[in-house]
């Protein structure tokens, strides 16, 4: 059983959620605004949020980014009705893990409730840290260190880099990417993975600026078009 987060202002969806969600023996809580939700989520713990961003009160972009930042572990799930692609990626880079379009079928959200729920756990790599260059990725203590300072990642960001670590220098495709970090059922936007990739990059970037007074050495994640990508060392 986990524990979900509704934030939808439409009393017909959000109802139809809360109870099929709940006839899934899951602890449902729903509310039907932006601040409710950044409330609740401040004071309870959930292990996913499906989160509509068209609410009466706040934008829902800005509702997902402050979820995020008191729910760091919890998977983060878009409804939105907004067409423009740019928007999507707005909000994957607030924080959300994933997104459906307005319509969609339930089953379809089921589904991917599912599939995100089943890949909580962190994937399981074949050793349990990885040092290449400056960069040490704790599978482990599920924790990363570039030049000896943490850098915070998200879930799924986190499981991004073991994948790629755990084959470093090898390519890595996109179907066997979402299969291993999302799931091998996976039947959405492959944009998720590309959003992620580019946090990842631009978070290892930070950290190697912020240790400026030393000469960092980090791999780089090489984008191999029409296939995936690769984990690079710093010498390749």
């Amino acid at each position: 059983m986990a524990r979900l987060l509704i934030v939808e202002d439409d009393e017909t969806i959000g109802k139809v959620l809360q109870s099929r969600l709940r006839m899934h023996d899951h602890e449902v809580v729903w509310e039907r605004s932006g601040r409710g939700a950044i409330r609740e989520a401040t004071v309870a713990g959930f292990d996913l949020v499906l989160l509509d961003l068209g609410l009466p009160d706040l934008d829902g972009i800005e509702v997902c980014g402050q979820i995020r930042r008191v729910q760091p572990e919890c998977v983060l799930v878009m409804l939105t009705a907004r067409q423009d692609e740019m928007d999507v990626i707005v909000g994957l880079e607030a924080g959300a893990d994933d997104y459906l379009t307005k319509p969609f079928g339930l089953g379809e959200l089921l589904a991917r409730i599912r599939a995100h729920l089943r890949r909580g756990a962190p994937a399981g790599p074949v050793r349990p840290e990885f040092t290449i260059g400056d960069l040490v990725v704790d599978t482990g203590a599920r924790r990363c260190f570039v030049a000896g300072r943490e850098v915070t990642l998200r879930t799924k960001e986190f499981d991004l880099l073991s994948r790629l670590a755990s084959d470093a220098g090898m390519a890595v495709s996109r179907q066997d990417l979402i299969a291993d970090v999302w799931d091998e059922n996976w039947f959405g936007s492959t944009k998720t993975l590309d959003v992620h990739v580019a946090a990842l990059r631009a978070k290892l970037a930070d950290a190697a600026d912020a240790a400026a007074a030393e000469e960092v050495t980090l791999p780089r994640i090489v984008t191999l078009r029409g296939h995936g990508y690769r984990l690079d060392s710093p010498a390749g």
